[in-house]
């Protein structure tokens, strides 16, 4: 059985997104419109650009789906892009000026040629449409074993929201999330950000800020400390610093561990016979969580907590000090349609490729061709797991 993995392809103004996701094992419901919910979202969010207001996301299966349920063969979705003009040079013209910050630059002499228009088409955020539908996709397995996930905005330029978001709220603060021009849990922060978000639009700048995502009901277990590359926080960092401008990602309590004695960044283990059989955690329980759910590269029943930093959008109205790359001249940076603020839409983004990391940790740990099969192997391990200890041999040591 392959991988659970996925591809991206498709430019910002080519004629659509496509994501060929491979490993999702036959049996699953794919429920589109949740996924289109999914697409939906990463357009909103207050400061985004006109672009949001062109396109109408909304995803077609192509291949790997019959009547709604996964057929264990790669699925394909495709996410038309209404603003699909790629080959009219008039309305997508070269681009000799680089952007400081975007991909312009690096990838024009990458790739020997002073035109950066191809490189920024492939590195532009547009891409992350394909990543969403991916997680989303992953999502609706996941949802099979009470495996769920959540982001939203923690600051926008320094104007951040305290929420704590614990298993027992997590639904509430979802809720207010929806409610909010920043995806942020808290009226009074979002209202600051709104004003910070505008006033950089005045001043011609853009908006970075913080997202974090929690993903609730992971058993114990998934990941490796065995190999480096299997650890679940390296995995999962890795896949969230792959968003296009995130430039800083933590797990938990994360760069504050740094600045805490260990009595106060270790949580305590206990133990809620209650909670054996009808929790995933089998019991094992502790009064904080500054691990962000993970310890030694494995899942540790706790719900997983990643934060990150997303700059400001690279493309500015006013422009950025820069040079022509044919005269080698100074000039101000070339202009292309963009966002004021983008937070908002990381945060979803965010959310999504998580979700699919955990998911590929729970494929790697759960493998079956077929939703019974991972069930099956699912509900065996939590079984062994919460009668430990299993009577092994007698050990002795020499």
């Amino acid at each position: 059985m392959p991988r659970l993995d996925y591809l991206t392809a498709g430019e910002s103004h080519g004629p659509g997104m496509l994501c060929i996701v491979s490993g999702i094992p036959s049996g699953v419901r794919i429920d589109t419109a949740r996924i289109d919910a999914c697409l939906a979202r990463r357009q909103g969010g207050y400061g985004r650009g006109g672009r949001q207001r062109i396109e109408r996301d909304s995803v077609e299966v192509l291949s790997g789906v019959r009547a709604g349920v996964s057929m264990g063969s790669p699925i394909t979705l495709r996410v038309a892009n209404r603003d699909a003009r790629l080959d009219d040079a008039a309305k997508t013209p070269p681009v000799f000026r680089p952007r400081p910050g975007h991909a312009d630059l690096a990838g024009s002499i990458k790739h020997l040629t002073t035109d950066c228009r191809g490189v920024l088409e492939r590195a532009s955020a547009r891409e992350t449409t394909a990543r969403v539908a991916a997680g989303a996709l992953a999502g609706e397995m996941l949802r099979e074993f009470g495996i769920e996930a959540m982001a939203f905005t923690r600051s926008i330029l320094g104007e951040s929201c305290g929420v704590e978001v614990r298993e027992q709220n997590w639904r509430d603060v979802r809720a207010a999330r929806d409610a909010s021009e920043t995806y942020c849990p808290d009226s009074e922060a979002t209202a600051r950000q709104v004003r910070a978000i505008h006033a950089a639009k005045l001043d011609k700048d853009t908006a970075g800020g913080v997202v974090e995502a929690h993903v609730f009901g992971v058993p114990p277990g998934l990941g490796s400390c065995a190999d480096w590359r299997d650890r679940l926080d390296a995995r999962l960092a890795g896949a969230v610093m792959g968003v296009q401008a995130i430039k800083g990602v933590e797990i938990g309590l994360g760069m504050a561990c740094a600045s805490r004695p260990g009595s106060r960044v270790h949580d305590p283990i206990g133990y809620d016979a209650s909670l054996r059989e009808g929790h995933h955690s089998l019991g094992f329980v502790r009064p904080s969580n500054n691990a962000g759910g993970i310890e030694g590269g494995m899942s540790n029943g706790q719900p997983i907590v990643v934060r990150a930093a997303m700059k400001p959008i690279s493309t500015l109205v006013r422009g950025l000090p820069s040079v022509d790359l044919n005269s080698k001249e100074a000039e101000a940076s070339q202009y292309e349609r963009s966002d004021i603020c983008a937070v908002p839409a990381a945060g979803v983004v965010v959310e999504a490729v998580v979700l699919f990391e955990v998911a590929r940790a729970f494929c790697d740990k759960f493998a079956g061709d077929s939703l019974t099969e991972v069930r099956g192997q699912w509900e065996s391990y939590l079984k062994l797991a919460r009668n430990l200890p299993l009577d092994p041999p007698a050990m002795t040591l020499a």
